[in-house]
């Protein structure tokens, strides 16, 4: 089955094409608006596991195009475990659900949304292992894969992955979870790899979305390393060693913040750098393969703190679109974030990732902030989760009620 393609009307075009015919003077057609699009994160561990339980996929495709869906994030790699067939990551939960179902349950997804006009991205995790710390690529490559802080503590070595004391009684991780170092030898390669073999494996794919491609999130933030508050990571010593190799310069510490405006910056370009190595590597397979990322929507937060500079991402043609993850309760908040999305210059390449599982039983609020966001000007959304309107019954019919009536 091919890909769905979702074109805009060439009535324009025609018309054009006879007025021309009629008077015998070249007229220059309207540009073709292309149609709004709406994406709809699958969690592989959620509450529905479609992709645990094939029979479950009828109905997510259902609820899909019920609430407007174009397109579907689909979870399949996770903490390091795969939802399809791999031999870099640990296969398990896909190699269990293709015995029960005799069948490969991602293949099935692909083929069945296709013939619903859904396209399919493949939502991969890119640098948390969650609490994994068995995942194959730990075991390949070591705990000098994992973050370390500036005062030396692994991130394997937190309790309960939580910031240990003294700096404890303060700060918390956003996130708990094993966060690989993307600037630690062969982190970037091995995921590279495992992600190329996913696209190889399965051509039907529309895309490749990228999720965790930051590093951790600690709360309160701080806004660089070079105020010396906070707890700030990528201190191992191979990877300091390498920025030292890379610059001439010493890596800021505990007692020093010399250098910490090129230590933020080389770390920051050691992530776009794997968006980069990502997006070789999966266009060479599938040049047509669309790449995305659910992103930050704090512009400086994103930039300082977790050093993830997605507008250069955008900028610099590494991804196709972005999802900025505006989840909030507020929703003035949420129309300032609508409204500077919609009026940068990348507007046509942003989704605003809308949080509907906080209005599970207040579905008024998930249509006013759907409301909220298109008045502000943006186009494209994306809605999590599916396993969430799955389980709210009036959220779902009030989405689809929403999609039938139109903006």
């Amino acid at each position: 089955m091919p890909r769905p393609t979702h074109t805009a009307s060439t009535l324009a075009v025609l018309l054009s094409a006879w007025l021309l015919a009629c008077s015998g003077s070249e007229v220059v057609a309207p540009p073709e608006v292309r149609p709004a699009r709406r994406g709809l994160w699958v969690l592989a561990e959620g509450s529905q596991r479609v992709l645990e339980h094939p029979d479950r996929i009828p109905r997510l495709i259902d609820t899909a195009r019920g609430v407007g869906a174009t397109d579907l994030f689909v979870q399949v790699y996770r903490g390091g475990r795969a939802w399809f067939d791999s031999s870099l990551a640990d296969a398990t939960p896909f190699q269990t659900a293709r015995d029960a179902a005799g069948a490969d349950p991602l293949a099935g997804l692909l083929r069945d949304a296709h013939a619903a006009g859904l396209r399919v991205h493949a939502w991969v995790n890119v640098l948390s292992l969650a609490g994994n710390r068995d995942a194959p690529l730990l075991r390949d490559l070591g705990r000098d894969a994992v973050l370390v802080d500036q005062r030396g503590r692994s991130v394997l070595d937190y309790p309960n992955l939580e910031v240990p004391a003294p700096d404890g009684a303060y700060y918390r991780m956003g996130t708990p979870a094993v966060w690989l170092d993307p600037a630690a030898i062969g982190v970037a390669e091995r995921l590279t790899a495992c992600f190329a073999e996913l696209v190889t494996r399965y051509p039907e794919l529309d895309g490749l979305h990228l999720d965790y491609i930051r590093y951790p999130d600690v709360l309160p933030f701080a806004p660089g390393s070079r105020f010396g508050v906070g707890i700030d990571f990528g201190h191992g010593k191979a990877t300091r060693a390498l920025f030292h190799e890379q610059t001439g310069l010493d890596a800021p510490g505990l007692k020093s913040q010399t250098h910490a405006n090129a230590w933020d910056a080389w770390r920051r370009d050691q992530l776009t750098a794997l968006v980069a190595a990502i997006r070789r590597s999966a266009r060479a397979i599938d040049p047509q393969l669309e790449i995305s990322a659910a992103v930050i929507p704090y512009a400086d937060r994103a930039y300082l703190s977790l050093l993830q500079d997605w507008r250069r991402w955008l900028e610099d043609e590494l991804l196709e679109f972005a999802v900025p993850m505006a989840y909030t309760l507020d929703d003035r908040l949420l129309r300032y974030h609508a409204q500077a999305f919609a009026g940068s210059p990348l507007a046509d390449r942003i989704w605003v990732g809308l949080g509907t599982w906080l209005f599970a039983s207040e579905p008024a609020q998930a249509l006013e902030q759907l409301r909220s966001v298109h008045a502000a000007g943006a186009r494209d959304d994306a809605l999590f989760s599916y396993d969430a309107i799955a389980e709210a019954p009036a959220l779902e019919q009030a989405l689809r009620q929403s999609a039938t009536a139109g903006p």
